[in-house]
Protein backbone atom coordinates (compact mmCIF):
# COMPACT_ATOMS: atom_id res chain seq x y z
CA UNK A 1 0.00 0.00 0.00
CA UNK A 2 1.20 3.66 -0.85
CA UNK A 3 0.14 6.91 -0.18
CA UNK A 4 0.23 9.25 -3.39
CA UNK A 5 3.49 11.18 -1.41
CA UNK A 6 6.20 11.08 -3.56
CA UNK A 7 9.78 10.84 -1.97
CA UNK A 8 11.66 11.25 -4.70
CA UNK A 9 11.86 12.55 -8.29
CA UNK A 10 14.14 9.18 -9.92
CA UNK A 11 15.60 8.87 -13.61
CA UNK A 12 15.28 5.97 -16.15
CA UNK A 13 18.48 4.40 -16.55
CA UNK A 14 18.20 1.78 -19.05
CA UNK A 15 15.12 0.01 -20.71
CA UNK A 16 15.93 -3.40 -21.90
CA UNK A 17 13.30 -5.25 -24.02
CA UNK A 18 12.77 -9.00 -22.93
CA UNK A 19 10.52 -10.04 -25.76
CA UNK A 20 6.95 -9.61 -23.85
CA UNK A 21 8.02 -7.82 -21.11
CA UNK A 22 10.87 -5.06 -20.48
CA UNK A 23 13.32 -4.58 -17.27
CA UNK A 24 13.46 -0.94 -16.18
CA UNK A 25 16.41 -0.16 -14.15
CA UNK A 26 15.60 3.41 -12.41
CA UNK A 27 17.68 6.24 -10.66
CA UNK A 28 16.62 6.71 -6.97
CA UNK A 29 19.33 6.48 -4.36
CA UNK A 30 16.54 7.24 -1.56
CA UNK A 31 14.12 4.74 -2.25
CA UNK A 32 16.84 1.72 -3.38
CA UNK A 33 17.92 2.50 0.85
CA UNK A 34 17.07 -0.69 2.35
CA UNK A 35 15.96 -2.12 -0.41
CA UNK A 36 16.14 -5.91 -1.39
CA UNK A 37 15.15 -8.17 -4.04
CA UNK A 38 11.08 -8.53 -3.75
CA UNK A 39 10.39 -5.46 -2.50
CA UNK A 40 7.75 -3.11 -4.25
CA UNK A 41 8.47 0.77 -5.56
CA UNK A 42 5.98 2.54 -6.71
CA UNK A 43 7.08 4.55 -10.16
CA UNK A 44 4.35 6.87 -11.49
CA UNK A 45 1.98 5.12 -9.72
CA UNK A 46 2.83 1.27 -10.60
CA UNK A 47 3.62 -0.83 -8.11
CA UNK A 48 6.85 -2.95 -9.65
CA UNK A 49 8.93 -5.52 -7.73
CA UNK A 50 12.29 -4.83 -7.37
CA UNK A 51 15.08 -7.16 -8.89
CA UNK A 52 18.28 -5.97 -7.49
CA UNK A 53 19.89 -2.94 -6.17
CA UNK A 54 23.07 -1.40 -6.44
CA UNK A 55 24.99 2.19 -6.54
CA UNK A 56 21.47 4.22 -5.88
CA UNK A 57 19.50 1.95 -8.87
CA UNK A 58 17.03 -0.70 -9.12
CA UNK A 59 15.76 -2.45 -11.56
CA UNK A 60 12.56 -4.13 -12.16
CA UNK A 61 10.52 -6.20 -14.46
CA UNK A 62 7.50 -4.65 -16.29
CA UNK A 63 4.97 -7.44 -18.44
CA UNK A 64 3.60 -6.70 -21.57
CA UNK A 65 0.27 -6.10 -19.57
CA UNK A 66 1.24 -3.03 -17.19
CA UNK A 67 3.29 -1.91 -20.64
CA UNK A 68 -0.18 -1.81 -22.55
CA UNK A 69 -2.48 -0.51 -19.48
CA UNK A 70 0.02 2.06 -18.30
CA UNK A 71 1.98 4.92 -19.40
CA UNK A 72 5.49 3.06 -18.47
CA UNK A 73 5.63 1.43 -22.09
CA UNK A 74 6.18 5.15 -22.88
CA UNK A 75 9.06 5.81 -20.72
CA UNK A 76 12.75 5.56 -22.26
CA UNK A 77 16.06 6.49 -21.17
CA UNK A 78 16.28 9.77 -18.85
CA UNK A 79 12.91 9.65 -18.36
CA UNK A 80 12.20 11.09 -14.97
CA UNK A 81 9.46 8.92 -12.82
CA UNK A 82 7.98 9.72 -9.37
CA UNK A 83 9.20 7.10 -7.18
CA UNK A 84 7.62 5.99 -3.48
CA UNK A 85 8.49 3.06 -0.98
CA UNK A 86 5.23 1.11 0.59
CA UNK A 87 3.74 2.74 3.70
CA UNK A 88 4.95 1.28 6.82
CA UNK A 89 2.96 0.15 9.84
CA UNK A 90 2.79 3.22 12.06
CA UNK A 91 3.28 5.66 9.60
CA UNK A 92 1.13 8.89 8.92
CA UNK A 93 -1.13 8.37 5.94
CA UNK A 94 -0.30 12.03 4.69
CA UNK A 95 -1.89 11.25 1.23
CA UNK A 96 -4.97 8.37 0.98
CA UNK A 97 -4.90 4.94 0.38
CA UNK A 98 -3.22 4.15 -2.91
CA UNK A 99 -2.58 0.41 -4.04
CA UNK A 100 -0.24 0.87 -7.43
CA UNK A 101 -3.01 -0.43 -9.17
CA UNK A 102 -3.61 1.89 -12.46
CA UNK A 103 -7.18 2.09 -13.29
CA UNK A 104 -6.60 3.44 -16.88
CA UNK A 105 -4.62 6.49 -18.14
CA UNK A 106 -5.48 10.08 -18.90
CA UNK A 107 -3.85 13.19 -21.17
CA UNK A 108 -2.89 16.24 -19.99
CA UNK A 109 -5.20 18.32 -21.87
CA UNK A 110 -4.14 22.00 -20.60
CA UNK A 111 -2.64 23.97 -17.86
CA UNK A 112 -3.58 27.21 -16.54
CA UNK A 113 -1.05 28.72 -14.38
CA UNK A 114 -1.75 31.23 -11.56
CA UNK A 115 0.85 32.81 -9.30
CA UNK A 116 1.30 30.68 -6.85
CA UNK A 117 -0.26 27.65 -8.41
CA UNK A 118 -1.12 26.03 -11.48
CA UNK A 119 -4.54 24.12 -12.56
CA UNK A 120 -4.01 20.77 -14.92
CA UNK A 121 -6.88 19.81 -17.04
CA UNK A 122 -6.41 15.94 -17.55
CA UNK A 123 -8.90 13.81 -19.85
CA UNK A 124 -10.76 10.72 -18.20
CA UNK A 125 -10.74 7.37 -19.52
CA UNK A 126 -14.76 5.83 -20.49
CA UNK A 127 -16.10 4.24 -17.09
CA UNK A 128 -13.66 5.97 -14.87
CA UNK A 129 -15.66 9.36 -14.24
CA UNK A 130 -18.50 7.96 -12.07
CA UNK A 131 -15.51 7.44 -9.24
CA UNK A 132 -14.41 10.74 -9.31
CA UNK A 133 -15.62 13.69 -7.55
CA UNK A 134 -14.94 17.09 -6.56
CA UNK A 135 -12.64 16.95 -3.59
CA UNK A 136 -12.56 13.72 -3.79
CA UNK A 137 -8.81 12.37 -4.04
CA UNK A 138 -7.07 11.05 -7.41
CA UNK A 139 -3.76 9.41 -8.04
CA UNK A 140 -1.97 11.23 -11.12
CA UNK A 141 1.24 9.21 -12.00
CA UNK A 142 1.63 8.28 -8.63
CA UNK A 143 0.87 11.43 -7.03
CA UNK A 144 -2.49 12.23 -4.00
CA UNK A 145 -4.44 14.66 -5.51
CA UNK A 146 -7.71 16.78 -4.51
CA UNK A 147 -10.20 17.01 -7.28
CA UNK A 148 -10.83 20.20 -8.11
CA UNK A 149 -13.35 19.82 -11.22
CA UNK A 150 -15.16 16.47 -11.76
CA UNK A 151 -16.34 16.33 -15.55
CA UNK A 152 -17.80 13.22 -17.67
CA UNK A 153 -14.64 13.54 -20.11
CA UNK A 154 -12.29 15.36 -17.77
CA UNK A 155 -10.85 16.65 -14.41
CA UNK A 156 -9.03 19.21 -12.87
CA UNK A 157 -6.15 19.26 -10.22
CA UNK A 158 -4.16 22.45 -8.46
CA UNK A 159 -1.08 21.55 -8.06
CA UNK A 160 1.08 23.82 -5.69
CA UNK A 161 4.75 25.10 -6.01
CA UNK A 162 6.05 21.60 -4.08
CA UNK A 163 4.66 19.16 -6.51
CA UNK A 164 5.44 21.18 -9.29
CA UNK A 165 8.90 21.19 -8.39
CA UNK A 166 9.31 17.50 -6.60
CA UNK A 167 7.36 15.33 -8.99
CA UNK A 168 7.26 14.56 -12.44
CA UNK A 169 4.01 16.82 -12.49
CA UNK A 170 5.73 19.67 -13.05
CA UNK A 171 7.22 18.51 -16.15
CA UNK A 172 3.92 17.11 -18.06
CA UNK A 173 2.94 19.15 -21.09
CA UNK A 174 -0.10 18.73 -23.08
CA UNK A 175 -0.58 15.62 -24.91
CA UNK A 176 1.61 13.94 -22.44
CA UNK A 177 0.47 10.73 -20.43
CA UNK A 178 -0.33 10.13 -17.27
CA UNK A 179 -1.63 6.76 -15.08
CA UNK A 180 -5.11 7.10 -13.31
CA UNK A 181 -6.04 5.12 -9.92
CA UNK A 182 -8.97 6.18 -8.54
CA UNK A 183 -10.18 6.24 -5.20
CA UNK A 184 -10.26 2.41 -4.16
CA UNK A 185 -12.91 3.37 -1.16
CA UNK A 186 -15.51 4.37 -4.27
CA UNK A 187 -14.64 1.25 -6.17
CA UNK A 188 -16.08 -0.61 -3.05
CA UNK A 189 -18.60 0.99 -2.52
CA UNK A 190 -19.83 0.55 -5.50
CA UNK A 191 -19.36 -3.17 -5.72
CA UNK A 192 -21.23 -3.37 -2.25
CA UNK A 193 -23.90 -1.25 -3.55
CA UNK A 194 -24.32 -3.34 -6.83
CA UNK A 195 -24.81 -6.64 -4.42
CA UNK A 196 -27.22 -4.78 -2.86
CA UNK A 197 -29.28 -3.93 -5.80
CA UNK A 198 -28.72 -7.32 -7.36
CA UNK A 199 -25.34 -7.08 -9.30
CA UNK A 200 -26.15 -3.59 -11.27
CA UNK A 201 -23.10 -2.24 -9.82
CA UNK A 202 -25.03 1.74 -9.99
Amino acid sequence: MFTGIVEELGEVTAVETLGDASRFRLRGPLVTEGAKHGDSIAVNGVCLTVVETADGEFTADVMAETLHRSSLGALTTGSRVNLERPMAVGDRLGGHIVQGHVDGTGTVLARMPSENWEIVKISLPAGLSRYVVEKGSITVDGVSLTVVEAGREHFTVSLIPTTLGLTTLGLKQPGDPVNLEVDVIAKYVERLVGDRNGGTGR
